[in-house]
């Protein structure tokens, strides 16, 4: 199983850290996560579509 996890604080880290522990998580992503949860998942920048001054 894939797992996307948005943020990038404390709580996603201690997420991401409990889905490392199942061996059914194959890849795990953080969007935009931090240098913290870096060391346990592929983290992705968040690039907003539209923005409050493009609507």
């Amino acid at each position: 199983m894939k797992a996307l996890v948005i943020g990038g604080g404390g709580r996603e880290h201690a997420i991401i850290w409990a889905l490392k522990q199942s061996p059914e998580v194959t890849e795990i992503v953080a969007a935009p996560g931090n240098g913290g949860i870096a060391a346990l998942a592929r983290c992705s920048p968040v690039f907003p579509f539209a923005t409050a001054t493009s609507i």
